[in-house]
């Protein structure tokens, strides 16, 4: 019997499996279902209407303004200060223009596929990553506190070999899951984009674009399951996982992220993983330094900037990747087995 196979089987069958990926399912489609009523097709009623509240917004400024002018020229009759409120010229207080306020200020939201559906795709991988995360450390997890394990390794004793194959279901199993769900995902939008929004000006380049951000978020789920399954392996317990996680996002991120803004830490984005996994998916994350100044010819105050890239986080990913499944199996293969 092949225990490829057999593995793919049991993840397949595990209720746990089954709930969180339904769950996580449910949420992208919950997602999509409340894009799809919270924006609307632009024509020509809601242009209309548009420009209707712009006039109104127009001649609310104005009686406004009218207001404000006439209580300079009383306070400036009277006497009264004004504590820098008005101007010492009355005739100062105008109005705006008409074509300051413009009519696409009062426009609803409407949803531009080639604008919008780039940042869809973050919220689709980092859904995904967490249902594989937590199904990965809970299936080889369930393993070890069930003694499934040690009963496993009677029949095939090659260690590795066992723990490896394990992976190799897993990420089968994640990755079927995964792949259709990306193809929903790009088929929903095109839906919601179409009956709520635009889809127009879509090139070649920009469906490029879009497939690989796409397959970025298709590894990037891929590397947090492996991470999870690792992880409950090398603490023999599925809470190992979790419980680490936790650890690493409140102390290690918020409490190092609170820490480093004490601190004044120049730069102090570029040491939490969230900023190295929003750079992974957007291709670039560009951090600011409001505290130097670059003075410009028009007197403007443009900061110092610092680019992270998708190629340094995939270097992060690809050492993480290795230092902890590389810990995991040597651990499966020092420890005793009992």
């Amino acid at each position: 019997m092949s225990l490829f196979r057999t593995e793919l089987r049991r993840l397949t069958k595990r209720r746990f499996s089954r709930y969180m990926t339904l769950l996580g399912l449910l949420v992208l489609a919950a997602v999509v279902i409340g894009v799809f009523f919270s924006n609307q097709k632009l024509g020509a009623e809601q242009l209309a209407r548009a420009e209707r509240q712009a006039d109104q917004q127009y001649q609310e400024q104005v009686r406004y303004i009218e207001q404000e002018r006439v209580a300079c020229e009383q306070a400036k009759t009277a006497g009264t200060p004004n504590d820098g409120r008005y101007p010492d010229d009355c005739s100062m207080i105008t109005p705006p223009s008409r074509d300051q306020i413009e009519a696409q200020w009062f426009l609803p939201s409407t949803f531009d596929f080639r604008e919008t559906f780039d940042e869809t795709l973050i919220p689709f991988a980092a859904i995904l990553a967490l249902v594989g995360f937590v199904i990965g450390a809970s299936f080889v997890g369930a393993e070890w506190s069930t003694g499934g394990m040690m009963n496993l390794l009677l029949w095939r004793p090659k260690r590795l070999t066992v723990l490896l194959t394990k992976l190799a279901a897993l990420l089968t199993g994640i990755l079927a899951v995964t792949l259709p769900a990306a193809v929903l995902w790009f088929a929903g939008f095109w839906a919601v984009a179409s009956f709520r929004g635009s889809t127009e000006k879509m090139t070649s380049g920009a469906w490029q674009s879009f497939m690989l951000t796409g397959l970025r978020g298709v590894v990037l789920v891929l590397v947090l399951t492996t991470i999870g399954f690792a992880l409950a392996s090398l603490g023999r317990h599925t809470a190992m996982a979790l419980g680490g996680v936790v650890a690493l996002m409140v102390v290690g991120q918020f409490g190092l992220g609170i820490l480093l803004a004490m601190a004044n830490v120049r730069w102090a984005e570029a040491f939490l993983l969230p900023t190295y996994a929003l750079a992974w998916m957007t291709k670039t994350v560009t951090l600011q330094d409001w505290n130097s100044c670059n003075a410009t010819y028009y007197g403007e105050c443009k900061p110092d900037t610092l680019d992270i890239t998708w190629q340094q986080s995939s270097v992060l990913l690809s050492v993480g990747v290795v230092v902890i499944l590389g810990a995991a199996l040597w651990a499966m293969r020092r420890r005793d087995i009992s």
